[in-house]
């Protein structure tokens, strides 16, 4: 198996090279895959910090894509195309959040988060980079309406963590079930078992999971 070159000094021009060589090396379902889908695209949001991606997630949560944005298009109108500042969120009236689209359980959601923010429970930027995942998982789902996998998804697309298995995303048991031509998709505990042969790079294998062709 090839050996992973930790060295922090050396860049890569790539930044998923790495990770694509790895687990190309794993077998040949994984290599073909990876063939087939091309190099690693996954976008990192750097400019956003725990607050505002945990608040943009619940915005999303169990909605399409565009009724999302819109709920959040209009939210932003309040502050004059800003983010509101957990400051500016926790004082904005009920009213004023349901108008946009919000349901009362997203409303009190993110306005916890918001106070959260406040408090220090939801760390700034600075402080989610020097905390580790599980750190931050443990710390972030005593929040109201937060769950495991929307830390997952905020150390995935905003921290950059690239060893994280969303164990419990259907689109990664259902990529891996079509990947191995399986009859039904794994637990999340054989998932999670699976995974540890994707160390250190479990993020991208779920992106790359997340793309297997139907």
């Amino acid at each position: 198996m090839k050996t992973i070159d930790h060295n922090m000094d050396h860049a890569i021009a790539d930044p998923y090279q790495a990770a694509t060589d790895f687990l190309s090396l794993i077998d040949s379902d994984w290599a073909c895959l990876i063939e087939d889908v091309g190099p690693c695209l996954l976008q990192v949001k750097l400019e956003q910090g725990p607050y505002e991606s945990l608040v943009r997630a619940v915005a999303y949560q169990q909605l399409h894509g565009r009724a999302a944005a819109a709920i959040t298009a209009r939210m932003l109108t309040l502050y004059s195309g800003q983010f509101p500042s957990p400051e500016q969120l926790v004082a904005t009236e009920f009213d004023q959040l349901r108008a946009c689209g919000f349901s009362a359980r997203k409303i009190a959601t993110i306005q916890g988060i918001a106070r959260a923010a406040l408090s220090g429970v939801v760390p700034g930027r600075d402080e989610a980079d020097t905390m580790t995942n599980d750190e931050l998982i443990e710390r972030l789902v005593t929040l109201k309406g937060i769950g495991r996998w929307t830390v997952e998804m905020l150390l995935i697309f905003t921290l950059s963590r690239l060893d994280v298995l969303p164990a419990d995303d259907f689109g990664v048991k259902d990529g891996y079930k079509r990947l191995k031509s399986m009859d039904a998709p794994p637990t999340s505990k054989q998932i999670t078992t699976l995974g540890e042969a994707w160390s250190p790079y479990r993020s991208i294998a779920a992106w790359y999971l997340w793309r297997m062709p139907r």
